[in-house]
């Protein structure tokens, strides 16, 4: 059994600034070998992607909306993933989840995933 749970979500202005972290854990997840990805979903809307970490590359992923305001990171060492959002404003506001697949190369799309998080709440106020 895998379980990623997010936290960091909440209430900020637009302008402001959150950190969302999201733990991995269970006995046949390798953190350090799987990609990870954030999405949010909007109130009526898909669920997007926001950022993504590949692997074996390491290579980052940012969607247009959120491109040098965003910022995913990972800590191995602590089977964790961050997003550090900056810069927020309405338009950011929605449910964030962290999700991760075992599937090499950039994935962008929520069916690539096998694992997802419960999600975490942000909404940006103006």
């Amino acid at each position: 059994q895998v379980q990623l749970v997010e936290s960091g979500g909440g209430l900020v202005q637009a302008g402001g600034s959150l950190r969302l972290s999201c733990a991995a854990s269970g006995r046949t997840f390798s953190f350090a070998a799987d990609a990870m990805g954030w999405f949010r979903q909007a109130p009526g809307k898909e669920r997007d992607v926001v950022a993504t970490n590949s692997r074996p590359t390491g290579r980052t992923y940012y969607a247009d909306a959120v491109q040098g305001r965003f910022t995913i990171s990972r800590d191995n060492a602590k089977n964790t993933v961050y997003l550090q959002m900056n810069s927020l404003n309405p338009e950011d506001t929605a449910v964030y989840y962290c999700a991760a697949t075992s599937q090499s190369g950039t994935r962008l799309y929520a069916n690539d995933y096998n694992y997802w998080g419960q999600g975490t709440q942000v909404t940006v106020s103006s």
